[in-house]
């Protein structure tokens, strides 16, 4: 690796990485997008040619052992996760893994069980970490300004529509030989991962008993109790009649109230409601990429590692039933 900067390859340059993250890797300080991988060649062409990235194949074993690459952003469906993850690590390429990070906690033990002895250094892509909004409500939580927290309640319901879902080509989401279950496996890591970054330590991991005859791939619940005394419950619905997306944070003096997708935390304390307004960036993984990119060069700490991946994964297979 060169000393002051990082040369990237992309491995699935499709909707994902047109806007979220794509454009960060050339935009952030001290590093470069040298070349981008799609099974499709007239997509990855395309991408190539509107991104300015002079390397393209179709080919992810030529861009992984490519030499004038020495990071990989593995941005493909999760099916092929942890392969590519494998093969990068053994190509002594440093990874920034899209989410969620593998398709179960098997896969999970696999890669962990890989950088132990690996000098490699591996991101996941938990990008909602750095976001301002969720920020604020790390800050917030820190200031103690709602007292001890008590408990935390996600609602997500999603009308068949399913508007908080990327959209792709090919449905893969809904796949779970592809996706490793279905719409929940899609934007529930996030979700998980901002309670376990807020809260620490998960002791306990319960599975919600759900209706009969209901799909686990369209409604999900589960509870978690954190060490520090911490109680979560999350509900997850894809058939719902109605959509809501909100998750309330209570503590002894007040609450913090957000969703996951909007711009506005609601703080209620000692009586009084305040409100933020947020605007995020245009790329949204720019700031955890900003982040990736000072770890891989030795000056800031991993912003999301495997390990802190594993427990979110660990948490979904339980509360889909999986483990």
């Amino acid at each position: 690796m060169i000393n002051n900067s990082v040369s990237w390859g992309i491995l699935g340059c499709g909707d994902v990485a047109e806007v979220k993250s794509g454009p960060a890797f050339y935009k952030v300080d001290n590093s470069n997008l040298v070349g981008v991988m799609r099974r499709n060649k007239d997509k990855v062409v395309d991408f190539a040619k509107r991104h300015h990235v002079s390397n393209w194949t179709t080919n992810a074993t030529d861009l992984i052992e490519n030499p004038a690459i020495d990071a990989l952003y593995i941005a493909t469906p999760p099916s092929s996760h942890l392969e590519y993850a494998l093969q990068s690590i053994k190509a002594g390429k440093n990874v920034y893994l899209e989410k969620p990070m593998v398709l179960n906690s098997r896969e999970a033990d696999i890669l962990v069980n890989a950088l132990e002895n690996s000098k490699v250094k591996v991101t996941v892509a938990h990008y909602r970490r750095e976001l301002p909004v969720f920020l604020k409500v790390k800050n917030l939580l820190d200031s103690n300004i709602i007292g001890k927290v008590t408990s935390a309640k996600i609602v997500i319901k999603q009308t068949d529509k399913a508007s908080l879902i990327a959209k792709s080509d090919e449905n893969w989401r809904t796949n779970p030989e592809i996706s490793g279950g279905g719409y929940f496996h899609d934007i529930a890591p996030h979700q998980i991962d901002l309670m376990c970054y807020y809260f620490g330590e998960v002791i306990e991991i319960t599975k919600d008993d759900l209706k009969e005859n209901l799909d686990s791939n369209q409604e999900v619940n589960g509870s978690l109790l954190f060490k520090n005394g911490v109680k979560f419950s999350g509900s997850w619905n894809f058939n719902a009649s109605e959509e809501i997306d909100n998750c309330t944070i209570h503590g002894e003096k007040g609450t913090i109230s957000f969703s996951f997708y909007g711009d506005e935390i609601v703080l209620n304390s000692n009586g009084e409601e305040k409100r933020f307004l947020f605007t995020n960036p245009k790329h949204v993984q720019q700031p955890m990429i900003e982040k990736t990119v000072n770890y891989f060069l030795g000056k800031s700490q991993n912003p999301c590692t495997v390990n802190e991946a594993a427990i979110v994964t660990r948490i979904m297979d339980l509360f889909c039933g999986l483990d």
